[in-house]
């Protein structure tokens, strides 16, 4: 099981209160298929439970419900060799690539293991969490 923390008062804005049919829509706005999935939210924790159909995807349901204001930590039972990284301030992409998978030039495969929740590579913030793909990662 692992347990991933992000910054409650960071994230995307919802029109709502973060409630599991809240966080199911906003997973399928962002165009992922959480079927299989069931959410539970108890105040700022959400768990995640049930069957994926990739890990990948189990990964980026993880950071797509962790990265809405209000949510604090995400629990899931299986997300165990997920890593994932906290955006700094002053961080790039680049950056992230650098120190995470060795060097600045492969910043684009952090990008594309967090479509469709970046859509700009320069479009990061402090507080945001993303994930680093594990067969990329040095």
């Amino acid at each position: 099981m692992g347990l991933f923390n992000f910054w409650k008062k960071s994230g995307k804005k919802l029109a709502e209160e973060p409630t599991a049919e809240v966080l199911k829509q906003e997973v399928a706005d962002l165009g992922l298929d959480a079927e299989g999935l069931d959410f539970e939210v108890d105040g700022d924790k959400v768990k995640i439970s049930g069957a994926a159909l990739t890990p990948e995807l189990r990964e980026k349901v993880i950071l797509a419900v962790g990265n809405v204001e209000g949510v604090a930590e995400v629990e899931d039972e299986a997300a165990d060799e997920a890593v994932f990284h906290t955006v700094e301030k002053g961080d790039t992409l680049s950056a992230i690539a650098r120190k995470t998978l060795g060097s600045a030039n492969r910043y684009n495969e952090i990008f594309e293991a967090n479509k469709p929740m970046l859509t700009h590579p320069d479009k990061i913030y402090p507080g945001q969490v993303l994930r680093i793909p594990v067969d990329a990662a040095a």
